[in-house]
């Protein structure tokens, strides 16, 4: 097995994308190589705890709403090929996804990380749910069969805070600015929402160095 890690935000449309087009060439490869998983990374860490207005924070970012919505092209032409769903009419508040990084990381530590991951943006991106929200997060949990009274209580202690700050302040010192951000058997860091093609091929390189590896 390959270690992948992926540093995300599941608030980020990217990931949302890159997490697509990643599913899809495994979905395509069958049995693949990769250990996954999910590492912190809020792209904004000085988000209040209870969000903003998805709005007001557009017109902060892109400088108008034409613009915001220009992006929002760009976006869905990406989601078609990457087979996932933007519902932005939905979207009324940008997260603090903190709470959401803790949860991905209880959901590691039962091996339900990537359920959650996907059900994570999935509510955000296709329903328009406030990930930001325990209550959400906390009906996600169950849906992706943990424990929501222990996430609950989780969630309202501060269990594995600084753990996850220690963790998002790695990336940030190893140089990662942006995100998503794949590394490649602690090598190889590949920034950016990559096609499922470039997946296939690295998988395919990676079968190849191993039957040289066998025959040697």
């Amino acid at each position: 097995m390959v270690k992948l890690d992926i540093i995300a935000d599941p608030a980020c449309p990217w990931c949302y994308v890159g997490k697509g087009y990643l599913d899809r060439a495994l979905e395509k490869a069958g049995d693949h190589p990769f250990e996954i998983e999910y590492h912190p990374f809020q792209l904004r860490p000085d988000m209040p705890k209870g969000g903003m207005d998805r709005g007001e924070l557009m017109e902060q970012v892109f400088g108008s709403k034409k613009r915001a919505a220009e992006a929002h092209v760009v976006l869905e032409e990406h989601a078609k090929n990457a087979g996932v769903t933007f519902n932005f009419e939905k979207i009324t508040r940008s997260p603090n996804t903190f709470d959401a990084q803790r949860l991905i990381y209880w959901a590691g530590l039962e091996q339900r990380q990537a359920f959650v991951v996907s059900a994570i943006m999935k509510a955000y991106w296709a329903e328009g749910r406030d990930i930001g929200d325990h209550e959400v997060l906390i009906d996600i949990a169950k849906g992706c069969e943990m424990d929501p009274e222990m996430v609950r209580r989780l969630l309202e202690s501060d269990a594995d805070i600084d753990s996850i700050a220690k963790r998002e302040a790695h990336s940030r010192h190893m140089g990662i600015t942006s995100v998503p951000t794949f590394v490649v058997g602690n090598r190889h860091a590949v920034p950016g929402a990559q096609p499922t093609e470039l997946w296939l091929d690295v998988m395919k390189d990676i079968a190849s160095q191993d039957r040289e590896e066998s025959a040697e």
